[in-house]
């Protein structure tokens, strides 16, 4: 089986590598996914990224992110990627009779927990604008799937009933 890696990740898992930009228990490199030079070409199978790529710019860090993705994954390698869902969020936010705490949660998933530097959102996606920017990368197809079950993440957050994540596999 050939190397997995996870973008984002704090939770070590047999089979994948973590890749995180702060140092912790359970990373194996410290770096951020715009450059993933200590990676080969082709050299990884798989790449997971859980509410991570929403964190770059749109205009420079995304593309950059997602061109390294694909220069890094093995011919037919799979992106696995998790990311806030605009158009559920927008409509649920607006959505009569929400709780409130459920609008303050969409509130920080639109926008980042603002807890430190790295945890601001810069850019919203759509299932078509995230489609847009893999295909930019050379990404040949793109399914969305409800859930990836691998890690216990923000990929599986659900209020009142919905899904709050794009959950889309890239295949190169």
């Amino acid at each position: 089986m050939g190397r997995k890696l996870h973008i984002g990740g704090k939770q070590a898992q047999d089979g994948w590598e973590i890749l995180n930009v702060q140092p912790g228990p359970g990373v194996d490199h410290v770096g951020n996914c715009t450059d993933l030079s200590a990676f080969a070409d082709g050299s990884i199978e798989e790449i997971y990224g859980s509410h991570v790529f929403e964190h770059l710019t749109y205009a420079d860090e995304l593309p950059r992110a997602f061109d390294e993705c694909h220069r890094v994954l093995a011919a037919d390698g799979r992106l696995l990627i998790s990311v806030p869902d605009m158009q559920v969020l927008s409509w649920l936010y607006i959505k009569p009779g929400l709780q409130m705490n459920d609008r303050l949660q969409i509130m920080r998933i639109l926008f980042g927990g603002q807890t430190d530097e790295h945890d601001l959102h810069k850019v919203g996606f759509s299932y078509d604008t995230l489609c847009w920017f893999l295909g930019q990368a050379g990404f040949r197809r793109a399914e969305q799937v409800e859930r990836f079950g691998i890690f216990d993440d923000s990929s599986d957050l659900k209020i009142d009933g919905e899904y709050l994540s794009l959950n889309v596999i890239a295949t190169k």
